[in-house]
Parts: structure tokens; sequence; C-alpha cells
């Protein structure tokens, strides 16, 4: 078998040999501008020369074969003032120079990061958002307990600052919960008679500004007015050139762990009463306290709710604009690897619904977002985005070229296809986060253009429409992680605050990707429940363009799973699709009126038959997934040792897959193919040859081909 020297393998099966293919030999060997990688381009803490920043953009796409820019304003030293019109007159300018050589700017939409506050932190230190829109900042929900005398009269002056979301009496000893809200006097005087049984303690909730000077995440009609004072602004001036030279708009790093993780908001009660129908007011208490067997239903809802109104009122409210305005939504949440997301990312896979390209960022600081690129990607697939970002690179050091070819082989394997790199820096003798990614600095002089080449023919092959086939079905555990999760837990805050026991989704798949070489797709709740059937014995997802179909269903640590999904679970078994339970089984049911015993009778019945059963693996590694796995027939299978990493998307008609070798060992694989290829060529993604491939049958109707990955490399298969 040949030694191919490159990094990544696509493999293109096609029904017929007819050459229909979306690629071109020439455009793939030097990809168009508009494939090129686009950076973060740091106007880091100096003055900024409209000179010097059409000379540093010319480098950039002659020199450096960048495709474009986002510029991001940052540090205290920053000219000219972030917004006026000098820097929307510089601005101008490096449109008019990408205009011109055809490249492609993302208007990051912040001074400094994270999104929200216009400066205030990482900018100079000005809050411009929260100067100009009082009251429309981030909210924090603080509780305040009173002990009680049994048959005695209780009585308190109840703060009169923030607005009051709850105010109730729980008995500790039951569980019990009632409304003190008709005990409230006009001026917050509560009168309340102690009942003569029980422990009980009175609560108060208000929901107060938190002093944090970032936007309201919650809230739409404050976003929106953030929106109205950034993006607006840009374009106000540059309308032409929305959806042209501006492509996209970017933010970063919000999140829901600001606050101490007690992010709230003035309108909760009323979403949550629109949703639900019924007023939350008893149900503040569970977000700190075990109030009884409806714990989990009660949290799912509660911080279910939060998490919809962070997902919709910042993701929503950006994408929305950004389409009516032509461009593409992007950005990432902070903390994305935090296993727990409900006070950090809320529900990172639903966060990705309302963007246009969800993403994702790989930095430095022992950070494994590697972990999470499938949630961040199963995200596009839910709800048939095309295109995943990561930012990557950022604070990682002065790293090695293999460092970074193995990271962008990962990513694009678990369905990244736009990586934007972390940076460019204005003022290069002053970089805050290192690398500085650009010619000028002598680690990199000699290769980033082959390695941004690279990164082209990637973007070149997956960065359009297609479908993502994939044997196998995660559930989402969200609904296990918001019944697990309280408000001020011992851990940090920015560490989730909460260690939610038997989660391990992540490791999950982990071992399904990195171990055993097979893909998978996450599915959320709201998705099962509504984009899947069940067909010829197949779970089907249905999307206008990714439609998938899984003949295995694994429920990662779920502990607590809602009565519908359950139910659909449960038909496609009975159907002949495989469900796989790991570390603990499914025990609590997620609906306010649903059984627990329901539940678990489902998943004994399932784990008891003799047709098709369940199968529990309680101490997941690769050898015991392997085994639970066995007498299914994968789309693509390995010889033992030669797992690799791929992915396989159906794009024009055409299958591509795209293998890579992520490990410190070169791997001699035997890939197994359950379906037939085409006319087969090698496309080296690092050189753009190509060359004709071999494809073999197998007896039992499979075929197969051979491949050698050094480290960090791979090839591209295209079928003609």
């Amino acid at each position: 078998m040949k030694t191919f020297r490159t990094l990544i393998c696509i493999l293109v099966l096609a029904a017929s040999c007819v050459d229909n293919s979306p690629y071109i030999d020439d455009e793939f060997r030097m990809p168009d501008i508009q494939w090129r990688p686009v950076p973060l381009w740091f106007w880091n803490n100096t003055p900024v020369s409209e000179e010097k920043a059409l000379n540093q953009l010319t480098r950039m796409i002659d020199t450096d074969f960048y495709g474009g820019c986002a510029i991001l304003p940052f540090g205290k030293d920053f000219q000219p003032e972030y917004l006026s019109d000098e820097y929307f007159k510089i601005y101008g300018a490096v449109i008019d120079l990408a205009r011109e050589k055809g490249a492609q700017m993302s208007i990051y939409d912040e001074y400094g990061f994270p999104s929200g506050s216009m400066g205030a932190i990482n900018g100079n230190g000005v809050e411009r958002f929260a100067a100009s829109h009082p009251g429309h900042t981030i909210k924090r929900l603080d509780k305040y307990e009173y002990e009680t005398r049994p048959s005695s009269s209780f009585s308190v002056q109840l703060g009169l600052d923030g607005k009051r979301m709850a105010t109730v009496a729980m008995d500790k000893s039951t569980g019990e919960i009632i409304s003190l809200s008709d005990c409230i006097s006009d001026s917050g005087l509560l009168n309340w008679d102690v009942p003569s049984e029980g422990e009980w303690t009175v609560m108060n909730f208000l929901c107060v500004d938190s002093g944090d000077p970032n936007v309201d995440y919650l809230s739409p009609e404050s976003v929106k007015l953030f929106v109205d004072d950034t993006h607006e602004e840009y374009y106000r001036r540059f309308d032409k050139d929305f959806g042209t030279v501006i492509t996209s708009t970017f933010f970063d790093e919000p999140t829901l762990y600001r606050a101490d993780g007690r992010i709230w908001t003035d309108s909760f009660n009323d979403k949550f009463q629109q949703k639900y129908g019924i007023s939350p007011e008893t149900f503040y208490p569970a977000l700190w306290y075990y109030v009884g067997d409806k714990t989990a239903a009660i949290r799912n809802m509660m911080f279910g709710t939060r998490a919809q109104m962070y997902a919709e009122g910042f993701m929503k409210t950006i994408a929305d604009w950004a389409t009516e305005h032509r461009i593409l939504s992007t950005g990432h949440q902070d903390q994305e690897e935090i296993p727990n997301t409900v006070s950090v990312a809320g529900d990172l896979l639903l966060d990705g619904k309302y963007m246009t390209m969800p993403g994702i960022d790989k930095i430095g600081g022992d950070r494994p977002a590697e972990h999470f690129y499938k949630v961040v990607s199963s995200s596009a697939y839910n709800w048939d985005h095309d295109k995943v970002m990561s930012e990557t690179f950022g604070a990682m050091g002065d790293i090695t070229f293999d460092t970074m070819y193995s990271i962008a082989v990962e990513q694009y394997t678990k369905g990244i296809n736009n990586l934007i790199p972390h940076a460019f820096w204005y003022d290069d003798d002053n970089v805050t986060f290192l690398p500085e990614l650009s010619t000028r600095n002598p680690l990199y002089r000699d290769s980033l253009p082959d390695f941004n080449k690279f990164l082209s023919r990637l973007n070149y092959i997956l960065a359009r429409p297609g479908r993502h086939v994939a044997d196998i079905a995660l559930l989402y555990p969200i609904h296990t992680l918001q019944a697990g999760h309280h408000l001020d837990g011992e851990l940090h805050w920015y560490l989730g605050g909460v260690t939610i026991p038997g989660t391990d989704y992540s490791s999950i798949s982990r071992i399904l990707s990195d171990e055993i070489g097979t893909d998978f797709t996450y599915l959320h709740p709201e998705v099962i429940d509504e984009k899947c059937s069940i067909q010829d014995g197949k779970l089907i997802m249905t999307n206008e363009i990714n439609t998938e179909s899984y003949n295995v269903i694994i429920l990662p640590g779920v502990d607590v799973i809602s009565a519908s999904n359950m139910a659909k679970i449960h038909d496609a078994w009975k159907q002949g699709v495989r469900v796989i339970f790991t570390t603990r089984t499914p025990s609590k049911c997620a609906d306010i009126d649903g059984s627990d015993d329901a539940i678990c009778a489902t998943v004994e019945q399932m784990l008891r038959s003799d047709r098709n059963p369940a199968i529990f693996v309680t101490e997941p590694s690769a050898v015991l997934i392997r085994k639970a796995l066995q007498g299914i027939c994968p789309d693509v299978a390995f010889n033992s040792g030669g797992e690799l990493n791929y992915i396989h998307k159906v794009i024009e008609g055409k299958n591509v897959f795209l293998f890579g070798n992520i490990d410190n060992t070169t791997k001699e694989s035997v890939i197994t193919f359950a379906h037939k290829p085409g006319k087969c060529f090698w496309m080296d993604p690092h050189s753009g040859d190509i060359t004709p491939a071999i494809i073999s049958r197998n007896g039992n109707g499979t075929f197969r081909t051979g491949l050698t990955l050094a480290p960090s490399h791979g090839m591209f298969l295209i079928s003609r």
C-alpha cells in the first residue's frame, strides 16, 4: 500500500462513475480566495493608522494566504475611539481593499470581549452599553431566607431593590411550598400566620441589577439595543458591502456563569407562564433545594426556560438581524468544555439552533474543547445548518505546525468546516495571546502559506451544503443535567457550579470518535420529538437537507428523560433499533405530569426482552462499547489498530468521507465501507495532487481500501 504524506483523507463514494462532481481539480489544487481561512485581526492596545492597516491586510492576503479578516479592537490604549468617525474611516478603507482583492470580512461585535459591554472588559474599561441603556444589563437572582416559629405571626419588610419574582414559604420537613404573595402589602410588608405544624422557612426571590456591564443576554429587547449600537453602525455606513465583502458577524464568549451563575431577567415569570400556562412562583425553591419527587421536572421547567430565553434572547436576536442584512451569524460561548452546561452555556446544543454557523473555540489553558466539537456540529445537523466554526489556536503559545495540523484534522473530522485562526496582531511586538500567526513571525514564515492552503482545500471540499451520515445517535442529556443542577453549587460558577454524577456523554463521544473510529450525532430532546420518526427499522431525523438514519441510539449517563422521548425510543427499539444505556439508566421523568414508574418500567422491559434486548454498559470503555455495537453493520469500519477519525457527508449527491490520524503513531488502516464506491481518486489537501485509487470488493458484499497515515496526516478520496 502506497504511503501518503498528507494530513486528511476524504473519500467520496458515488453510485455511478459519471463525472458530475461538484469539485474541479484545478480549483482544489489552488482554491479561490473565498475558501481561505479568515483570521481574527487584533487591533491591539495601540493607535491604528490607515496606511499600516492596509499594508497588513495586503500581507495577510498576498503573502500569508488568508482570505480576509475579522477586526477585533482590543486593549486600553487602542485608538481611534471605538465606533468614532475616524474608526470607521480606517475600517472603510480596509473594506475597500478587501473588496478590491475579493476578500471577506466578518464584523466582530465588541471592543475587547466578551460581547455585550462595548469596551468595558478587555477594552478601555468604558461601560458604553450600560451608560446608554441603564436597566438593560445582566441581572441576578437573589434569595433571602427567614426562619419562623410554629403558630406565630411572622412579619418582615421585604427588600424593594429589584423585581420580586416569588415570595413563598417552604416546609423543609415535607417539601410543601405555598405562595405568600397575597400576604404582602403595597409597601412590601409581609404578614403571615405560621401554621402550627411543620418547619417553615420564608423565602423571597428578587431579580436585581448585578453590576455586570454586559447586555441582559436573556432579553431580546436589550440585545436589540446592543445590536442597534454596534452592528447597525456598520450597516449604516457600509450597507452596500453586506453580503459580498462583509459576509458574517461574530460574537465572542457570552455566558450564563456571570452574576455568580445566577443570571436571571425580569420577564422570566411572564415567559414561563406563556410556555406552561402556570405561574413558576412556588417552583423557585427547587433552584436551590430538593423539593420532593418532582424536583427533576421542576428544574427542567425552570432551567429549561432560562436556557431557551438565553438562546432566543442573544443568539436568535443577532441571527435574525444578520439574516435580514444578508450575512451569516457565528460566534461561541465561553467555557463550552464544561460538561454541566446549565449555568455556563445553558443548553449548548440548543444555542446553535438559531445561529447560521454554530461555533466553538479551541484555545490554550488545558481546555478540552475537542470533546465538545461534536455537540456544536450536531447542533448544525439537528437544525439543518451547513457551516460550523471554530476559533482556534489562541493562547496556545508558539505551537508547532504538527500541533496545528493535528488540531485541524480533528476539528474537520468532527464536523467543523470553518477554522478561524487566532490570530494576526496589528502590533506584533506586543502580542497578548500567542501565537502571532503571520509570516512576520520567523516561526511560521516559511510554512504558514502552505498551512492556509491546506485549510482552504478542506473548506473547498467540506464547507458546502450537504447531508451528514452516521449510524449512531446519542441523546443529548440536557434533561439530566438540568435536573441535577442547582444554584450556588459546590464548584466555582466559572466551572459550572455543580458536578452532575454519572455525566459521561463527553467520554462516550471520545470513545466513539477517537478510540473505536465511528461517527455519531447528538440528538436534542426537542429534535427527537419534532423531527424523528421510525421507518424500516431505523430512527430517522428529517430535515430539508440533513436527513440522517440511525440503527443505534445511545443514552449516555441519562437519569432523567421526557415521556415523549422515552416513548419514541421505545418505539424505535420495538422496530429493531439497538438501544444502549451507559453508566446509569433512566429513572425519572422530566415532565411535571409524568410518571417515574413508567420510565423505569419501559427501561426494564427493553433490558429484559428476549428480542433485541437493550444493553446497559455500567462502566464504559472502548472494549465494552465496541462489544455493545457488535452485530451492527457500520457505514465505515477499521481493522483493529487502524482506527481513524472520520466524517461522512453527502454533498451534491456525492458521498464524502474525511479520515484523519490524530494519534502519535502511524496508522496502517484497512477501511471497510458498507456501500459500493465508484471510480475514486485520492486528493491530497497538502499538495493538491490527485491520483487514482484502488477499491476492492470483500466476499460479504462490503468494500475496502487501505491507507497509511502518519500522525496528523491524511488524504482526500473522491469518486467520479
